[in-house]
């Protein structure tokens, strides 16, 4: 397992831009699901997580933030991921951060936002600065408005099997990745990881991508 990402997805100087909707393939279903009362969507599954598990350990690095490392890596590879409503238009992100919940000696809880990185030591340095920040108090449930993210949260207490996040009222478009309690499986380890997205712009096979993305880099498949 490497720590650079090769050819990286938001090393582009066009930070974004407008889906052709008349040439999109997608369009009727884009059109329905966006009038739907509740329209997001939501999947559980555990990955393997065996390899990562491992080399953080034989490092001494976070698992939590390698996993996030992957997990932003991946969402940036799956352009639906990177969609968002506009209105009555799409816009496609070139790059996305990450929004992820940090636990307080309090057990309430504030947030960290990471930028990608090419590298997975600078994005850890990055995070463990953001982590004792948020920790330390201030604001918990700040909002920077902007949607160039996927939200996060972890559940490291729980092997659940399902899971669905709360919504704002009048709802967005920015897709929910959860993870949850490891749990060895044979000589193996697996992770719970709930996506929620919004179907006028993921289907159920973007997901699908999403998380074999992810495996491949966490777990040696």
């Amino acid at each position: 397992m490497t720590d650079a990402c090769a050819a990286a997805p938001w090393q582009n100087e066009v930070m974004g831009h407008f889906l052709d909707l008349d040439g999109w393939k997608r369009r009727e279903h884009f059109d329905y699901f966006r009038r739907i009362a509740l329209p997001f969507f939501s999947v559980s599954v555990e990955i393997e997580v065996t390899m990562l598990r491992e080399a953080c350990r034989a490092g001494g690095r976070s698992f939590f933030l390698a996993s996030l490392f992957h997990a932003l890596y991946a969402a940036n590879q799956t352009e639906e991921m990177r969609m968002r409503l506009r209105g009555e238009r799409v816009w496609v992100h070139e790059r996305l951060r990450i929004s992820s919940t940090i636990l307080r000696p309090d057990e309430t809880f504030g947030f960290i936002r990471l930028d990608p990185e090419d590298d997975a030591g600078a994005f850890e340095e990055r995070g463990r600065t953001a982590m004792e920040r948020a920790r330390g108090g201030g604001p918990s449930l700040s909002d920077e408005g902007d949607d160039d993210v996927i939200y996060h949260s972890t559940l490291p207490w729980i092997r659940f099997t399902g899971f669905t996040n709360a919504l704002p009222l009048g709802g967005d478009s920015i897709p929910r990745v959860v993870f949850g309690r490891c749990a060895p499986d044979g000589t193996r380890w697996r992770m719970p990881v709930a996506v929620e997205v919004h179907h006028a712009l993921v289907d159920g096979l973007a997901v699908a991508r999403f998380l074999e993305r992810l495996e491949k880099r966490v777990g040696g498949g």
